[in-house]
This record gives C-alpha cells, sequence and structure tokens, in this order.
C-alpha cells in the first residue's frame, strides 16, 4: 500500500536514521508533497490517502519493517511512532443470540441499500444498542465531523507525551444517555483489527466537553448478524491502554 512513496519519503528525510526509542518522528504535509512530488499518479502524492493507515495490513511496507504507525497531531502534522498502534477485533465465537426488535412494525427503508450508517441506524431503532448497553436513555445526538480540542497523551514505546489539537475526528453515531455518551465506530464487512485512534481521540474529545463517562463501541454487520464490542481504556491519558470489556453478536427478528 502506497510502499514507493513512503520509501520515498523516507529517503528523502532520513527517517530510517531517527532513533526512534527516543521520541517519535514529526512530519508536515508539505513535506510529504514534496518527496512525492515526482510521482504521477495522484493517491501516490495525495497526503489524506498516504496517511491513512487504518489496519496493520494497510501500512506501507517500510512501517511494517520497523514497526511504525502514523498519527495526526495536528491540521497538516504527523507524528511517525513506534510500537503497536492498532487493537484486534477477536471473533465472537459464540451462536447469536435473537434479539426480538421493540418496534412493532418492519422498516422497509432500512432492507435499501448496504452501508454502515444505515446498518447502525437499523440497530438503533431496535434498541439493540441501548439494549446491549443496558440504558434505555440512549439518544442519537452526535455524527459527522469535528475537531479535538487540545490534549496530551502517550502512545507505542515512546515515554514522552504527544500534545495533538485541531485534528479531525468522525465518529459514524454518538449517542447521549442520562448518565453517558456512546460513540461508535461501525464497519460492514469482516474486521481483524483497526487502529487505536479512531476510538482514541474521539474518546478524549468528548471527555472534555462532557462529564459524563464516555463509553467506546465497535459496530459489525455481516450477513444477517449484527456483532457489537464496548471498548474502554484503563489509563485515559495512555493511547495503548485500551481493553476489551465486552461483546456479543446478534440476529434481529421483527416482533
Amino acid at each position: 500500500m502506497n510502499h514507493k512513496p513512503w520509501q520515498s519519503i523516507f529517503d528523502t528525510y532520513k527517517i530510517h536514521e531517527h532513533d526512534f526509542s527516543q521520541s517519535p518522528f514529526t512530519l508536515t504535509a508539505e513535506q510529504i508533497k514534496k518527496a512525492t512530488a515526482h510521482f504521477t499518479s495522484t493517491t501516490e502524492r495525495e497526503v489524506r490517502v498516504l496517511c491513512k493507515q487504518d489496519t496493520r495490513e494497510s501500512r506501507p511496507q517500510v512501517f511494517i519493517d520497523n514497526n511504525l504507525f502514523i498519527l495526526p497531531i495536528k491540521n497538516g502534522i504527523y507524528s511517525i511512532l513506534q510500537g503497536e498502534g492498532y487493537i484486534d477485533i477477536p471473533e465472537i465465537i459464540t451462536e447469536p443470540t435473537i434479539y426480538k426488535s421493540k418496534l412493532d412494525f418492519e422498516l422497509e427503508t432500512s432492507l435499501i441499500g448496504n452501508s454502515e450508517m444505515q446498518h447502525l441506524d437499523f440497530a438503533y431503532a431496535s434498541s439493540l444498542v441501548r439494549s446491549f448497553l443496558e440504558d434505555e436513555s440512549l439518544v442519537l445526538t452526535i455524527r459527522g465531523r469535528k475537531y479535538t480540542p487540545k490534549f496530551e497523551f502517550y502512545a507505542g514505546q515512546h515515554k514522552q507525551l504527544i500534545t495533538t489539537e485541531s485534528v479531525q475526528t468522525e465518529v459514524d453515531a454518538g449517542y447521549e444517555g442520562r448518565n453517558q455518551i456512546v460513540l461508535i465506530e461501525a464497519k460492514n464487512s469482516a474486521t481483524r483489527n483497526t487502529i487505536i485512534r479512531q476510538l482514541y481521540y474521539p474518546f478524549r474529545q468528548w471527555q472534555i466537553h462532557t462529564k459524563k463517562k464516555v463509553n467506546i463501541l465497535f459496530f459489525e454487520k455481516r450477513k444477517d448478524i449484527y456483532s457489537l464490542w464496548e471498548f474502554g481504556f484503563a489509563d485515559e491519558n495512555d493511547y495503548n491502554s485500551i481493553e476489551l470489556l465486552k461483546s456479543a453478536k446478534f440476529e434481529i427478528k421483527d416482533k
């Protein structure tokens, strides 16, 4: 995945010579553009595409070989870190629970298309999300892109604090209840692992905006099965303190 552009970036700025045991390597969007200007394909030059490494497997070879991952730390500024940047999404091996929808009619429109958003909306409309979290007070209040306030954290093998500010985040849905906020990252295909950033940045962002507890869910719909994983962070300042709290899969049936 974009192996040649990243090799060019590493060669241009001698990133191979950087001592990652001491600190991350900071890289700007302008530097990336400069080092890849000679490539003819737009996907080999576009910063957004080059820095989108949402799974371990989608990383360029130079990242895989050196146990690296990349995080945005400000608009147009990135940090290359050494260590584990991803979390496994474990297969749920138990049989799916039959869940009876709380609706007393069929949602015909939910059958049209195959998007992550519509599957998540159907699970919420059926009250599956509320039932999984045992919170009937949850209502949809968050959706779309926002920018993070300033916060600091530790990540990877580095001992120094990383400062992040004004980074764009996007959650597929966010719900507020009487005592908690729930943020969901949704997929509609099999996902073996995902970059922790997609869960951690919104978690820290909304912790700053509310005094309520912030919970993180990963949602996946495959065929007729809806799967939910709840994650938490043992230390809110530690990117790698993520832990799986519970998971289950369901088959939704109309009344």
